[in-house]
C-alpha cells in the first residue's frame, strides 16, 4: 500500500488495534482522548504513517506552520499516525495496542479503510476497537453508558451485545468497520453519548467511560480512575453553567427524568469485568487456533 510508511517497531505480542477520529462522532474529543490518554500512559514505538496528500482537501484540514524550540519553521500536516505501547511491559501474558487517534479523511474512504485494514494485517491483530461519542439523551451528572456492538455473531453471543442497528448516514468509522468485516478480522465498536449541550470542550467523563469498558474488555489498565477529578471538576463546572440559565436548568431536568426512566438495566457498574476479558481472551484464542490449523502441513 504506497500509502502508507512504515517504521522499525518491536515484535508485538497478540495486538489489538483501537482506532478513532477527531470530527463529527467525537463529542468532547472523548473517543480520540482515551487513545491520547494511553499514548501518554507508556512509551510509544511509531509503526506506520498514511501519507495525507490523497485524502484531504487541504482549504478544509489546513496544515500548519509553527516554530520548534530552535527557532526553525516547521510544517505539519493533518496526521494519521499509528503507534505501540505495551501496557503490561514484556511478559509472556502481555498483550500490546496499536493506536490510532486521527482526522476522519474527506476524500477517498474506501482507500483509507483499506490502508486501516491492511495495518491491521500487517500487524497481525487479533483485535480492532472502535471507539465514538456523539450527542445524545445523555445528562452530564448521570453515568455515561457505553453502547458496544459487533458483526461476528460469536462474539456478539459472547459478550453479550448486539450487532450493529444504525441506519443513515455515517463516518468513516462505519466504512471501516463494514472494510474490516470483508476481511474476516474480528472487530468491536465503542460508543458512548455526551450531552448535546457540552460538545465543544473536551469531556474527560466520556473518555474514562470509554476507557473504563476498554480496561474491561481487554484485563489491561487504563488508568481511567486517574481521570476521576477532572472528570468531577468537569461536572461541577457544567452543572455551574446549568444553575445560571433557567431554559438550560429545564431543559437538563427533562433529559434527566427521561434518561432516569429509560436507563439500561445492566449499568457499567453492574458489569463482571473479569468475565468479559475471559470471554474476549477465550474468543480470540479460539479463533486463532482455528487459522493455525487452516495452515498446510
Amino acid at each position: 500500500m504506497t500509502n502508507l510508511s512504515w517504521h522499525e517497531y518491536p515484535d508485538l505480542h497478540r495486538p489489538v488495534l483501537l482506532v478513532a477520529f477527531a470530527g463529527l462522532f467525537d463529542g468532547g474529543q472523548s473517543a480520540t482522548g482515551a487513545i491520547h490518554h494511553l499514548a501518554e500512559r507508556w512509551p510509544v514505538h511509531p509503526v506506520a504513517d498514511l501519507d495525507p496528500e490523497p485524502f484531504f482537501d487541504f482549504t478544509q484540514e489546513r496544515p500548519v506552520i509553527s516554530f520548534d524550540d530552535a527557532g526553525k519553521r516547521t510544517l505539519t500536516w493533518p496526521q494519521n499516525n499509528f503507534v505501540a505501547v505495551r501496557p503490561h511491559g514484556a511478559g509472556a501474558g502481555s498483550r500490546d495496542l496499536v493506536l490510532l487517534a486521527g482526522i476522519e479523511p474527506h476524500l477517498r474512504w474506501r482507500s483509507f479503510a483499506e490502508a486501516i485494514a491492511d495495518v491491521a494485517q500487517r500487524c497481525q491483530a487479533e483485535l480492532v476497537i472502535t471507539l465514538g461519542a456523539a450527542p445524545g439523551r445523555q445528562p452530564h451528572d448521570r453515568p455515561f453508558q457505553i453502547t458496544a456492538s459487533t458483526s461476528n455473531p460469536e462474539l456478539a453471543r459472547r459478550l453479550g451485545v448486539g450487532g450493529p442497528s444504525y441506519q443513515g448516514p455515517t463516518g468513516v468509522i462505519g466504512v471501516l468497520n463494514e472494510t474490516l468485516d470483508q476481511r474476516n478480522q474480528a472487530v468491536i465498536a465503542l460508543r458512548t453519548a455526551v450531552p448535546p449541550y457540552v460538545l465543544g470542550a473536551p469531556n474527560p467523563k466520556g473518555r474514562q467511560a470509554l476507557l473504563r469498558r476498554l480496561g474491561n474488555l481487554l484485563a489491561i489498565d487504563t488508568g481511567h480512575e486517574l481521570l476521576a477529578a477532572e472528570a468531577d471538576s468537569w461536572e461541577a463546572e457544567v452543572q455551574q453553567a446549568v444553575d445560571d440559565d433557567p431554559e438550560a436548568q429545564r431543559f437538563v431536568e427533562q433529559l434527566a427524568a427521561d434518561f432516569d426512566t429509560t436507563q439500561p438495566s445492566v449499568t457499567e457498574a453492574d458489569i463482571d469485568a473479569d468475565e468479559l476479558a475471559d470471554q474476549v481472551e477465550r474468543f480470540l484464542r479460539e479463533i486463532g487456533d482455528a487459522g493455525d490449523s487452516d495452515e498446510p502441513d
